[in-house]
């Protein structure tokens, strides 16, 4: 039985076609103290757990989630995380910081018997776990919405480290050279962008990352594109806070590609299929 987080509706119903189980009807409750519960019907066998933890509220109701499947006769629990939040804490950065991701790792690990993400934004938070973990890339799938027609196609990624999400869309589409660009971080709100050297002019440019929050490095780095022909951000987790799109507009992006993960507007694709090869298909 696939059982959904409430931010993640739509992607535990894709998982559920993908895999042919039955999507658990579950019910969400607020309290006026500001405290949630969470009902699901009886399950056997098998729970898998869908739930992005987008924010606070996200995480306690995973919490609640899995123990709800206990208590309703879950054999197995397998927890899907589409999204993780605080994984971008898998440090402590100043003294007396905790190590965020791992505190939440930890605190999930206690209901389930195994964990996938989904493009974790460090891997090695999967380490942090409990339990199993396993990381699935849903990247190949959002060459999928791209357009057909992409004009001698450059993937950018937006730093040295995600030029293998870049790569894998590219593989993913077919023809196209991958670069990127360097960026250099002097604190968390000060970064500074190199162009990569790759020609751009009169081509289509793909910029590929795994997150987009706030979308100001993102605009800032296609800013200095050199005259491309147009411009499309692809990212598996849409987080697009605030003004974010905007920002992406007026940078010149023509269009926004993203998965279910988070789930929005922009979502064109799922990650239902990465999550069901991950999990075994029957």
């Amino acid at each position: 039985m696939i059982v959904s987080g409430s931010a993640s509706q739509g992607l535990a119903a894709a998982l559920a076609a993908e895999l042919g189980e039955e999507l658990a009807r579950v019910e969400y409750e607020s309290f006026p103290d500001g405290e949630r519960v969470v009902r699901v019907p009886p399950v056997e066998g098998r729970a898998v757990v869908v739930a992005s933890t987008v924010d606070d509220s996200a995480h306690v109701e995973l919490l609640q989630l899995q123990d709800a499947v206990r208590e309703a006769g879950a054999e197995e629990v397998i927890t899907v995380i589409p999204y993780m939040g605080y994984a971008r804490q898998d440090e402590a950065f100043e003294p007396g910081e905790p190590v965020s991701a791992r505190a939440m790792a930890r605190a999930i690990s206690t209901g389930t018997d195994e964990v996938y993400t989904v493009n974790v934004h460090e891997p090695a938070v999967c380490e942090f776990f409990d339990v199993p973990a396993t990381n699935v890339d849903a990247t190949p799938h959002l060459a999928d919405p791209l357009p057909e027609d992409l004009h001698d196609p450059v993937f950018l990624a937006p730093d040295a480290s995600a030029l293998p999400l870049a790569e894998s869309v590219r593989d993913a589409y077919g023809p196209g050279d991958a670069d990127f660009f360097e960026k250099t971080r002097h604190s968390g709100t000060d970064v500074e962008i190199t162009p990569s050297e790759t020609e751009v002019a009169g081509r289509d440019v793909v910029v590929v990352d795994d997150i987009v929050a706030t979308g100001s490095t993102m605009s800032e780095a296609i800013g200095l594109l050199d005259d491309p022909r147009r411009v499309f951000v692809a990212c598996v987790h849409p987080l697009l806070a605030a003004n974010a799109r905007t920002k992406l507009a007026k940078a010149g992006v023509d269009d926004v590609v993203a998965t279910d993960t988070i789930e929005r507007v922009v979502s064109a694709v799922s990650a239902a299929p990465a999550v069901a090869d991950a999990l075994g298909r029957e």
